[in-house]
C-alpha cells in the first residue's frame, strides 16, 4: 500500500527518531501546513493499541475519539516530538491541523511539542535541543 502524502511533505531518515516528516516546500509563520489523517477510533480503542505498540501513531482529537495515522495517513503521522519545535496543532472542529510556529525552510524537519501522549511519562526525548526537557510528555 503506498502512502499518498500531504502537499508539501516529504519523509525521510530524521535525526530525532526513525522516520521524519520535513517540508518540501516553505512554510510560512502562522501558515497551515496540513491536517492530520488515519482512522478515526474511541479513546479506548486508542488506549489499547497503544499498549500493544512500541510506536505511536495516534493523535487525539476531543478526549473522545483519535485518529492513527497508521492507518489511513497521510505522512503527518512521521512529525516528531521536539522541546524547541517550529510547528504546533490546533483541533478545529473536529479536523487536527498542523501550523507553522515560524518560517520553515525546505528540507528542514517539521516537529511539535507532543506535550501530553498515550506514552509512559518515562518515555525519553531524543529532541537534541539545548531547552530539552529530557521526557516527552510534560
Amino acid at each position: 500500500m503506498s502512502l499518498k502524502l500531504a502537499p508539501g511533505l516529504s519523509i525521510q531518515k530524521s535525526p530525532i527518531n526513525g522516520k521524519g516528516c520535513f517540508a518540501a516546500i516553505r512554510f510560512g509563520r502562522r501558515k497551515k501546513i496540513a491536517e492530520y489523517t488515519g482512522e478515526r477510533i474511541p479513546d479506548l480503542e486508542a488506549t489499547r493499541r497503544a499498549r500493544r505498540r512500541r510506536t505511536l501513531r495516534i493523535c487525539d482529537i476531543d478526549g473522545r475519539f483519535s485518529l492513527d495515522g497508521s492507518r489511513g495517513g497521510n505522512g503527518t503521522h512521521y512529525i516528531n516530538h521536539s522541546c524547541a519545535p517550529n510547528a504546533f496543532i490546533k483541533t478545529l472542529y473536529g479536523k487536527v491541523l498542523f501550523f507553522a510556529l515560524r518560517d520553515i525552510r525546505p528540507g528542514e524537519e517539521i516537529t511539535i511539542d507532543y506535550e501530553y501522549t498515550l506514552h509512559p511519562d518515562s518515555k525519553r526525548c531524543k529532541c537534541g535541543s539545548s531547552t530539552c526537557r529530557g521526557t516527552i510528555n510534560r
